[in-house]
């Protein structure tokens, strides 16, 4: 049984797929992606949209509800003029898994899908300084599970010239996590890596999200995905050394405790309890 919509909130991976390709379904469905992102916006030209979404809302109908739930879709920004049949096309497809609108700036981009499409999930991409600056708000919108970071637009927005490292980034990526816990949503899930034959800036990239607390990254090739799986995921190790740290805890009483040449008290407990809930939202499928 494949993962259910629950498993959005869940997913470290998201593989881009051109809506206008849906015949790389099923290959993108065996990526091991924990969620794909059929995508009207960048990766479809203005003159294919309108096919991507006949094809799209042709296709569903035989799409089985795991597999749906799977699926985000991209959609265009609210100023776009192609925005107004996107959101059309979500009364369409049910079980989808959620929507990722492209450059929320405002709460109010999101409200009126909200208000068209109460029971849909929503994961906002925040791509300018505009968003940035409403981005407590934006998390706060009832349906929204994540946010998620197009670290290459908010680039361009804002005349950015990022090192490989986008250092100049981490203030960014720090509010994207706070702002996630604050509303209590899921945490952030970062952007793309655009260079697809360096194993080692992918996994540096995928390392630096995991340290700044984000729990997915966008992927733009199925070959990223296994990488993005490892690295924001707690590893065998980490998984092993949760589930002995607490029941050792089961024998002990309140307040700190010494365990294998460290101190363990509550923030130490509440990490292993998050490193053994942390599975692959696919193993259990």
């Amino acid at each position: 049984m494949a993962p259910d919509a629950r498993d959005v909130a869940l997913a470290r991976s998201f593989l881009f797929l051109p809506a206008d390709r849906l015949e790389r379904l099923p290959k993108a469905l065996d990526s091991g992606a924990h969620a794909l992102i059929l995508d009207l916006e960048d990766a479809v030209a203005p003159e294919r949209k309108a096919g991507a979404r006949d094809a799209l809302a042709r296709l569903w109908p035989s799409l089985d509800a795991g597999v749906r739930a799977r699926l985000l879709l991209r959609i265009n920004a609210a100023p776009t003029p192609w925005h107004a049949d996107d959101a059309a096309l979500l009364g369409e497809l049910q079980g989808l898994g959620a929507v990722m609108p492209a450059k929320v700036e405002a709460p109010a981009d999101l409200l009126r899908l909200f208000a068209a499409f109460p029971a849909r999930r929503w994961l906002p991409l925040i791509e300018s300084a505009e968003g940035l600056a409403q981005i407590d708000t934006i998390a706060r919108v009832p349906g929204v599970q994540r946010l998620a970071f197009g670290h290459l637009d908010f680039q361009a927005d804002l005349g950015m010239a990022c090192e490989a490292d986008e250092a100049e980034l981490a203030p960014v990526r720090f509010a994207f996590v706070m702002a996630s816990r604050r509303a209590g949503i899921a945490p952030p899930v970062d952007g793309v890596t655009t260079a697809l034959q360096d194993n080692d800036r992918l996994n540096a990239d995928a390392r630096r999200a995991r340290r700044f607390g984000f729990g997915g990254k966008l992927c733009i090739h199925p070959a990223q995905v296994a990488a993005v799986n490892a690295a924001l995921g707690p590893s065998d190790e980490q998984r092993a050394w949760a589930r002995r740290v607490l029941e050792a805890a089961t024998t002990q009483g309140d307040g700190a405790f010494r365990f294998e040449g460290a101190m363990v008290d509550a923030p130490v407990l509440a990490r292993a309890r998050r490193f053994v809930q942390d599975t692959n939202p696919q193993e259990n499928a």
